[in-house]
């Protein structure tokens, strides 16, 4: 089939109304059985969900841990032999600082437990070690990414072997905490607008560091306000000319900054160190804001992979322009935002394991002079928990495949899997965090009363997570990122390029997916359809390539009269709607591979029901889209909505099982409310019963 262009599809959508109508009319020369989606058959789904899968929990977790299993324990068992390292429910700002340095010096040189290392040699080693750190105090987990992944990570990333054989133990073992100094007070996600300029100084070798005003303050560094002895700072590298200009703006690059003095901690000359205060949460790390005036460094501290500055002034780089070294530069920092996404998956993971094993424990009302139901056996309770607990597995699969796409990267190097990371990661960690964000409320609300008692953790796990929505990249401008690379993809398809790794479905897109819908899959509304992977794929695709062609053209239209900022503004939703539908079907597909990858049939049997109603409940949510463009017909569309319950209810019956393959011991997810048995003792001895 030939690819037509953008102007023949808009021009197509006129004549859909009078194909509609010819398709529906040949139906009745075709018409379909329906099953019974009647009261009757309600009741008989009930009945059949009672029908229990066999869950082999053991299987399904090694599964799911893979190889990392043992260092993710270690971590475990080292804090439950410390309960003196254990984060209390109460606990001062200043006192919760020094506990969560114990904790990390603790972690790296009681238990011999060294991150830095696999950072380069490992990530994804580092990554399961992250996972287990954030599981035991999220602050401790956000401290130790700040001490390894942003500032070690940006002597590894961004330095060449001269900074790695002066910094690498000292970051290793401890004797060097650090800071990744790049936000300001005036820029944040507009990391190009920075305004500290780091300027070269021919006479003594050293490069100056200047606050140029308030607004370059650095700001919510971590590891800056009582902890740090260096930071990375990222800057705005000056040269001195000899031509009227008389300075010469090269962009943004990283310098090593000491801070404080090795010996006497105290604060070093031309630096002004402030502390930023209380916060929603993560009060355990110890964020600062940072002023400099006239501080000198030597030239050497310029991190110089991507451009350096000879003893007489001049410059080079292997890459031509300010923006190729920029892009360079930030591509090399995307572990952080890798990090977060895998984080926030974890912390979705200790929550769904609370709500749902308290209203395994809950129970209340039920038919007459019967006992009592368990409040999980509430269709309400089940709409509330169940796709969440579908989307964990879900979202653990997809940043499975991330890390591993970020491994491939950091050894090939390769320039277009650079691309292909710096988008999936953006994706991810936006859609992951805000779904995990919205999620904790519901789980908070899903436990009651009990919900709300600190000691049972949803407070402060939902406002130490807050902030994973806006650190490493604003979500709303990480989703703008997805959308801009989509229409960058658009367009080269249509001037015949190639197509990156992640977006490869849109190579057929424009063929296949907007192709009319078909009058008679349409309303298939059989549970064989409905759970074909195929179908489901195809629906989440065909949302996604409809989006991405329609704000195509609603781009061009605009940007005639408003130009392209004023079109992008104009279509933002649009875009931003663009993005998450994408992600989704990225999300999608790697569930699908990991189910029919599972080898053990009863796991891949759990992970098949968890995968149809992440799937099911999608595409529900979004129902409109689909009955709008006669995707879906309106039988098909109470079809799902009826399967989506059902496979809720099947869910249900092996939702301990699911959340016991997480492995989460007692000790670590604290709530006692979570307890596997006496729960409500071990609750009421919090409160001093």
């Amino acid at each position: 089939m030939q690819t037509q262009n953008p102007k023949q599809m808009a021009e197509d959508d006129d004549c859909q109304p009078i194909t509609r109508r010819i398709q529906r009319l040949s139906l009745h020369l075709t018409p379909i059985a329906r099953p019974l989606y009647d009261d009757q058959h309600q009741l008989q789904m009930l009945i059949c969900a009672r029908t229990k899968l066999n869950v082999n929990i053991a299987c399904l977790s090694d599964y799911m841990r893979g190889n990392h299993r043992d260092i993710q324990e270690k971590v475990f068992e080292y804090f439950n032999s410390r309960p003196d390292l254990q984060t209390p429910v109460e606990i001062s700002k200043d006192e919760y600082r020094e506990l969560c340095w114990r904790q990390l010096l603790g972690l790296v040189r009681e238990a011999g437990i060294r991150p830095f290392r696999y950072i380069s040699e490992d990530p994804a080693k580092y990554f399961a070690i992250l996972e287990a750190v954030g599981s035991v105090d999220m602050s401790l987990g956000i401290k130790m990414g700040v001490q390894y992944s942003l500032w070690g990570g940006t002597i590894l990333n961004l330095g060449t072997k001269k900074h790695r054989d002066k910094f690498y133990d000292g970051i290793d073992n401890l004797e060097y905490p650090g800071c990744f100094a790049m936000t300001e007070l005036h820029h944040g996600s507009n990391v190009q607008g920075i305004q500290t300029v780091a300027t070269f100084d021919p006479i003594t070798d050293e490069f100056i560091i200047d606050t140029p005003n308030d607004g370059a303050i650095k700001w919510w560094i971590g590891n800056a306000a009582v902890h740090g002895k260096f930071a990375t700072v990222f800057a705005k590298l000056m040269l001195p000319t000899y031509d009227t200009k008389g300075i010469s703006d090269m962009g943004v690059h990283a310098f090593i900054v000491p801070i404080r003095d090795m010996k006497t901690h105290q604060t070093l000359p031309g630096i002004e160190i402030h502390d930023c205060g209380h916060k929603v949460g993560l009060n355990g790390v110890d964020n600062g804001a940072l002023k400099f005036r006239s501080v000198r460094i030597p030239r050497d501290n310029l991190l110089n992979r991507f451009g350096d500055v000879s003893r007489d002034g001049k410059y080079t780089s292997s890459l031509p322009s300010i923006n190729k070294r920029f892009a360079a530069t930030l591509g090399e920092l995307v572990g952080g935002r890798v990090g977060l996404a895998y984080s926030s998956v974890s912390v979705l993971k200790v929550a769904a394991t609370i709500a749902i094993r308290y209203s395994l424990l809950r129970q209340q009302f039920g038919p007459p002079k019967q006992p009592e139901v368990s409040i999980l056996d509430y269709q309400s309770q089940q709409h509330k928990l169940m796709p969440m607990l579908a989307s964990t597995y879900a979202f653990h699969f997809a940043t499975l495949y991330l890390v591993e796409k970020y491994s491939e990267m950091k050894k090939s190097h390769d320039e277009q899997l650079v691309a292909d990371v710096h988008s999936l990661s953006a994706g991810l960690k936006a859609y992951v965090t805000s779904y995990t964000a919205k999620s904790l409320s519901i789980c908070r609300e899903s436990c009651g009363g009990h919900g709300y008692a600190a000691v049972n953790r949803f407070g402060s796990l939902r406002n130490d997570h807050d902030i994973f929505q806006t650190f490493e990249g604003d979500n709303t401008v990480l989703l703008q990122q997805v959308a801009a690379d989509l229409l960058k993809q658009y367009k080269e398809k249509f001037q015949g390029g190639t197509l990156t790794v992640t977006w490869n479905y849109l190579r057929e897109s424009m063929n296949t997916y907007l192709s009319q819908p078909n009058p008679v899959t349409a309303r298939w509304e059989g549970e064989d359809h409905l759970r074909d992977p195929k179908f489901q794929l195809d629906a989440f695709r065909y949302r996604t390539s409809r989006l991405l062609q329609s704000v195509a053209v609603r781009l061009r239209k605009h940007s005639k009269t408003q130009g392209s900022f004023g079109a992008w503004n104009r279509c933002l939703n649009h875009l931003l709607t663009l993005a998450e539908s994408h992600i989704e079907s990225v999300i999608l597909a790697k569930f699908i591979e990991a189910v029919q990858s599972c080898p053990d049939v009863s796991s891949r049997a759990a992970l098949k029901l968890a995968c149809d109603l992440y799937a099911l409940d999608r595409i529900w949510n979004d129902i409109g889209t689909y009955r709008n463009v006669d995707y879906v017909a309106p039988n098909k569309a109470k079809a799902i909505h009826k399967l989506a319950e059902y496979l809720s209810f099947q869910v249900k019956n092996i939702a301990r099982e699911l959340v016991d393959a997480f492995e989460l011991p007692d000790h670590v997810t604290r709530a006692p409310i979570a307890m596997q048995s006496e729960a409500y003792s071990q609750y009421t001895q919090s409160v001093g019963f």
